[in-house]
């Protein structure tokens, strides 16, 4: 297969139904408790039964921030995972499939190891079910890689543990059928890919979640107490989570008919004084954007995911998108601050979430955490974060009668001090324009002033909060790529293999670093925007702001990832780049 210090990709493949995501997933996660960092990648269609899954595995003892274009070992649990993917092997991997299924492999190269194993049959003998199919195809594959075998069966153990003592010896016994299997019928195809790493030690200092899983985790750890959701995909797991632990944490979710019921909930809940949000993807969002003006004319703090997919109108519904930034950024009729934020991995949607929250409570506005599917659904690992200096910041919030008070009073930063209902301050909030009480109002005069309080805020806010990109590789380069999102881990890898590119990475599109991108992209020689929309948005913000227009655009719109080897083949396309 390939070195063992590089990385190692594994692809599971099959209709739906047979477990592919699960598959995958343990397989992540028994390379993580062996002390490897781990990256996947999860395809499939947009049907409610059938179609083809496929999900890529990519681990190494260094960290890994992108899938590959190739892989090392395929898992296939039909004929169709065989002709798709057989050409994305790469030389001297292997195939894993089962022997008695009369599969053609005619056409796969002959430097690929086919490794043909009864796996229907051990199944069987495992517990007379087809379900174990799954389990016997990974612990071969785990014998394969020289993973242990006692750790498969240890998060056998903690993922099937409310399935009753028998379904849990039944899969242990597939695991072990199937481990065995390989080391008796394959003794010198094994390799030492996954064995334990010498340095490592329990407990895991990584854990291995999804995008969706850490704006979750955010949120809860941000102190969030409310949240309404409306499943869509590509979010719908960040409900999964909050709806099965909101009593260990104390916060109530609540999932309601409708997007515009979700929103609207989540606007009353935080009127009421308690931190709230809701999540949705770009269809979602459209139903909300009443509300978000509603939110932004009150200034009553929101924060919202959104989960990126290709549109329009229903569009892609199972792959992945950059299309909704401009969106997101003018939505809703006329202008008030809101505050957008997009990350770029499993571990900035974690911080910008939590991040979040505070941001719309100190600057009493909506804060929009704009993630793609790619981040949404693919797990990374990650570190478990530190919560223990978590300091939460609830802005000019009161809860105690104050004489004369404004709701809406003129403050030098924007923001005016917020109070809840029930405490004896009286205040109106509606979807008028108003003056300071919140009476309706449509003077001449207060209409400016109102509107310059609200606009205020974000400048209040890229003053005191929002952090200069950052910029990897080095300070002086030939080539500048400027991108944001998933494409992120991508581009990491891809200028690995270059000594004169350097990447600046967006996460604050409003307030936007105008005045940092305009000195920074004003030296560089040659600049590369890497997007996954069709126009370019990004870009066309960097030229509404500041006047650079970059001209050199890798654009990507049919819900897929791009991948490093891509990248790198754009670069090479450039003039002057040096490979290391």
């Amino acid at each position: 297969m390939v070195n063992k210090d590089d990385v190692v990709s594994v692809k599971i493949g099959g209709p739906a139904g047979t477990g592919v995501k699960s598959v995958g997933l343990m397989l992540a996660k028994i390379a993580a408790r062996s002390g490897y960092q781990i990256c996947d990648n999860t395809e499939y269609p947009s049907l409610i039964r059938g179609g083809h899954n496929v999900m890529q595995v990519n681990f190494s003892e260094r960290e890994v921030t992108a899938p590959r274009v190739k892989s090392d070992l395929l898992i296939a649990f039909d004929q169709l995972t065989i002709d798709l993917h057989f050409s994305e092997i790469e030389s001297g991997g292997g195939i894993i499939f089962d022997s008695d299924s009369k599969m053609d492999i005619s056409k796969v190269s002959k430097d690929i190891s086919l490794y043909g194993i009864p796996l229907k049959k051990l199944a069987f003998e495992a517990g007379e079910k087809n379900i174990f199919l799954n389990i016997v195809a990974l612990s071969s594959a785990v014998g394969l890689l020289g993973g242990n075998i006692e750790t498969f069966k240890k998060l056998i153990e903690e993922e099937y543990g409310d399935k009753g003592e028998k379904i849990i010896e039944a899969d242990k016994k597939a695991a072990d059928l199937g481990y065995n299997y390989v080391l008796e019928n394959f003794k010198d195809d094994l390799h030492e890919y996954m064995t334990v790493i010498d340095s490592f030690s329990s407990p895991a200092p990584y854990m291995v979640i999804s995008g969706n899983e850490a704006a979750a985790l955010g949120a809860i750890s941000a102190g969030m107490q409310f949240a309404a959701i409306y499943p869509m995909s590509p979010i719908n797991n960040i409900l999964h989570v909050l709806a099965a632990n909101q009593e260990k944490f104390g916060y109530i979710y609540k999932q309601p008919e409708d997007e515009i019921s979700a929103i609207n909930m989540a606007i009353g809940a935080s009127y009421a004084g308690v931190r709230s949000m809701t999540a949705t993807s770009g269809g979602g969002f459209c139903l909300m954007t009443e509300a978000y003006g509603l939110a932004g004319i009150t200034e009553t703090p929101l924060v919202i995911i959104e989960g990126m997919r290709g549109g329009p109108a229903t569009g892609l519904p199972t792959w992945s998108g950059q299309g909704d930034l401009q969106m997101i950024l003018h939505s809703h009729q006329d202008e008030f601050s809101r505050i957008v934020l997009a990350p770029g991995d499993v571990e900035e949607t974690y911080r910008l979430t939590a991040k979040a929250f505070d941001l719309a409570d100190k600057y009493q506005t909506t804060a929009v955490v704009l993630i793609d599917k790619n981040i949404c659904e693919n797990d990374r690992t990650v570190m478990f974060p530190d919560v223990s200096n978590i300091k939460i910041d609830r802005g000019k919030l009161i809860k105690e009668k104050v004489e004369d008070y404004k709701r809406y009073e003129f403050s030098d930063d924007g923001v005016s001090t917020r109070s809840i209902p029930g405490v004896g301050n009286f205040f109106i909030a509606n979807s008028d324009e108003h003056d300071e009480y919140g009476y309706s109002s449509e003077e001449v005069d207060m209409r400016n002033k109102m509107m310059n309080k609200r606009m205020q805020k974000l400048t209040s806010c890229s003053k005191n909060d929002m952090p200069a990109p950052e910029v990897y590789g080095p300070e002086n380069a030939d080539i500048t790529i400027l991108s944001w999102g998933s494409n992120k881990g991508s581009i990491l890898e891809a200028i690995k293999s270059f000594s004169n590119v350097n990447y600046v990475h967006v996460t604050w599109m409003n307030p936007f670093p105008a005045e940092f991108l305009s000195k920074f992209l004003s030296k560089a020689k040659h600049i590369v925007d890497i997007e996954c929309n069709y126009t370019g948005q990004l870009a066309d913000i960097v030229k509404e702001k500041t006047g650079i227009d970059i001209k050199d655009r890798y654009l990507r719109s049919d819900g897929r990832v791009i991948y490093p080897e891509e990248i790198i083949e754009k670069l090479n396309s450039v003039k002057g780049v040096k490979k290391i």
